[in-house]
């Protein structure tokens, strides 16, 4: 499977990069708005998982080309830079899209401790208007870069998925299930990414307050 993950240049995308990377079944093709960038961050993921014997399937382009590509995209583009996602309406059309984006006051020059939610309720949702064809999924909100990029450990984290199209729900938590230490939990409709997306100020507190070096994750249990 082709994954391609926007905005894969920053933290959170390029750790996801590396996981899914090390799984040699995809090829994952990082993007960006500059094409250079997009393709140095490849060439970096190339390298760190050469240095464990794995030849990776990684690709860098521009954010158009990846989304052109990619069976199933990943949009790790910071809030303020989610409108992008519209210039691309018509190559995500029909495809499997996965929100992780988080709407922090940090736009308004406020605490990233604090949210700043969009008038669609969660920026998963704000995504679905942008994109009427393609199959929204939300998803990695809570799961934080250091502990993806931290391949001698697997990820200490429940991961909490809504969406309104089961089929591409259930694709989603197979491809993240395949991240050793997650567990995939279906938490229901789109509409629940609202309390999922404000459970992640919450975890910045815990790792400003607790200096958390690996990031604060979440478990659900009874499940």
């Amino acid at each position: 499977m082709k994954i391609a993950i926007l905005g894969g240049t920053g933290e959170q995308g390029f750790g996801l990069a590396l996981r899914f990377a090390k799984n040699m079944n995809h090829e994952v093709i990082i993007g960006s708005r500059k094409e250079e960038k997009a393709e140095d961050a490849a060439e970096k993921v190339k390298s760190v998982l050469k240095g464990r014997g794995i030849d990776a399937n990684v690709s860098g382009l521009g954010n158009s080309g990846a989304a052109k590509e990619g069976d199933v995209v990943i949009l790790s583009l910071p809030y303020q830079y989610s409108s992008i996602v519209k210039e691309l309406k018509e190559l995500l059309a029909a495809k499997i899209v996965v929100s992780m984006g988080v709407s922090l006051a940090t736009v308004i020059g406020d605490k990233p401790t604090r949210s700043l939610p969009p008038p669609q309720g969660s920026v998963a949702e704000m995504i679905r208007e942008k994109l009427k064809d393609s199959r929204v999924v939300s998803a990695f909100q809570n799961v934080s870069s250091e502990a993806l990029e931290n391949l001698d450990n697997p990820v200490d984290c429940d991961l909490l998925v809504c969406g309104d199209d089961e089929e591409a729900k259930s694709v989603v938590m197979t491809l993240a299930d395949e991240i050793p230490g997650i567990r995939t939990i279906d938490c229901g409709e789109l509409e629940m990414s609202r309390i999922v997306e404000q459970i992640t100020p919450l975890l910045i507190k815990l790792n400003i307050k607790h200096k958390i070096k690996l990031g604060a994750g979440i478990r659900i249990t009874g499940i």
